[in-house]
């Protein structure tokens, strides 16, 4: 570990050259590979470095007590030194972490998919709900959120979503959320006021750049254009704006009709493609390697149930990682940070326990 630290120590002071230099600079591909490149070493040269000046405290508060025989000066050494062990200690937990090998998809925006399952209108209006949810995670984030399609039913609940949310790190955080979400509540329907259990689907899936291969071939997709429907208004529903994708190697269908313009509807339909595509390829990728994706929690079986939502009692349950919380009006308000970071230290727990036993 020690000897991949000092290589990235190195690295890290040789882009810090780099970028220095005015060849560098004029070069704005170069330049942002290498500014890419300082972002991700610095967390782990800072913490490297302060480990190292730890680690020196240590040894000059045991020199120190070698030569003191006051004894308030000795207890005081021993202090520093405790406190010096300590942060020894914790930084070192702290380098295991940032040394994992990082998901190539964390700082990528993702497209975010929410279907109504098991529970008729009330799954579908759950599944408004859950979309409020995220909409809001995303503005108390400062991030950014686009609606792609909607197919929405008249009490005003939503059978299909799908959004872009763009942003700092979006995946990393939002990959957790993909799986089956639960809801147990007396529908406002019922009335023998007896508690449902209904379902919605929830996929998350990395936005797809440049620097992903997945081609689609023209022979392979059908283009359906159409006039939207529902509630568009201002000449949404008069023109040919919808665009309807078939692929047909997959069976995977996408429909667009956010946007006034056709072409804009299309690239946000072959953006949603491109999306699914690479998430199939995914998760074909982590079926092959069961061990590993045992060892992960989130990008994981997109069948699992996740969490549970219980109104009566107030509470949220994520069960892969045994957490229940009774604050269920802040969650479904957008406040799930602590869910996100439980399930984020429980995944980083699973893997240096997969490392560990490898090692």
């Amino acid at each position: 570990m020690f000897d991949k630290l000092e290589d990235l120590l190195i690295r890290f002071e040789e882009i810090m050259g780099e970028l220095g230099e005015p060849s560098v600079t004029a070069n704005q591909e170069r330049f942002r590979k290498l500014m890419k490149e300082q972002s991700d070493l610095t967390p782990i040269v800072e913490a490297y470095k302060e480990y190292k000046k730890s680690g020196q405290d240590v040894a000059d508060s045991l020199a120190m007590l070698e030569e003191e025989s006051d004894e308030d000066m000795r207890e005081m050494l021993k202090e520093e030194l405790s406190a010096a062990k300590k942060r020894v200690e914790e930084l070192e937990s702290e380098l295991k972490i940032l040394l994992l090998p990082k998901d190539p998809n964390d700082d990528k925006n993702v497209i975010v998919e929410i279907r109504a399952g098991a529970g008729g209108d009330e799954a579908a209006l759950f599944a408004a709900e859950v979309y409020r949810l995220y909409v809001h995670y995303a503005e108390s984030q400062r991030w950014k959120v686009e609606t792609m399609n909607v197919d929405e039913i008249g009490i005003g609940g939503m059978k299909e979503v799908n959004f872009m949310i763009s942003g700092q790190g979006a995946y990393s955080r939002l990959k957790y959320e993909s799986g089956v979400h639960r809801v147990q509540r007396v529908p406002e329907t019922e009335s023998g006021g007896r508690i449902h259990t209904s379902t919605i689907s929830v996929a998350v899936m990395p936005e797809v750049d440049e620097d992903i291969d997945i081609v689609i071939e023209d022979r392979d997709i059908r283009v359906d254009v159409m006039r939207a429907s529902g509630n568009g208004g201002q000449c949404v529903n008069t023109t040919d704006s919808a665009v309807r994708l078939t692929h047909y190697p997959t069976g995977i269908v996408v429909y667009s009709q956010t946007e006034k313009s056709q072409l804009q509807n299309k690239a946000k339909a072959f953006a949603l493609l491109k999306a699914k595509l690479y998430d199939m390829e995914q998760q074909q990728r982590h079926d092959a390697e069961a061990e590993l994706r045992r060892s992960q929690i989130g990008t994981g079986d997109r069948s699992e149930k996740i969490r549970t939502y219980n109104f009566p009692q107030g509470r949220v349950t994520d069960h892969r990682i045994g957490l229940t919380l009774y604050k269920l009006d802040r969650v479904m308000n957008g406040d799930i940070q602590e869910i996100i970071d439980a399930c984020i230290a429980a995944d980083q727990a699973a893997k240096l326990s997969r490392l560990n036993e490898v090692g």
